[in-house]
């Protein structure tokens, strides 16, 4: 998690975060705790809190724009790993928070 993600967290409470299910523990080789994930498909599955608006992820701590982190980091779903500060999509969620825009990254 960059430095900013720790003052930030917008993501988390903008975003649905959805992904197949078998990240989760509920797979032999899946991490994500299955406890803390809601279906939404036959096929996948979304972080809980993020199905609906307003969305916060039940795995996020802390209060946004201020100091966040994250209860499950080491065992979070591909979907958190592959999103980066400063792209588009974290400039909405910031803006939709009140946070200023990072630089963008290409």
């Amino acid at each position: 998690m960059s430095d900013v993600c720790l003052d930030c967290g917008a993501c988390c409470e903008t975003f649905r975060v959805s992904f197949y299910w078998a990240e989760t523990d509920a797979h032999p080789q899946g991490r994500v705790p299955h406890a803390l994930t809601t279906a939404i498909s036959p096929y996948l599955v979304c972080m809980r809190g993020t199905e609906r608006k307003p969305s916060r992820c039940v795995a996020l701590l802390g209060e946004v724009g201020r100091a966040v982190s994250c209860n499950i980091y080491e065992q979070r779903s591909s979907t958190c790993r592959e999103f980066d500060a400063g792209t588009e999509a974290c400039n909405r969620a910031r803006q939709q928070h009140g946070l200023p825009s990072l630089r963008l990254k290409k």
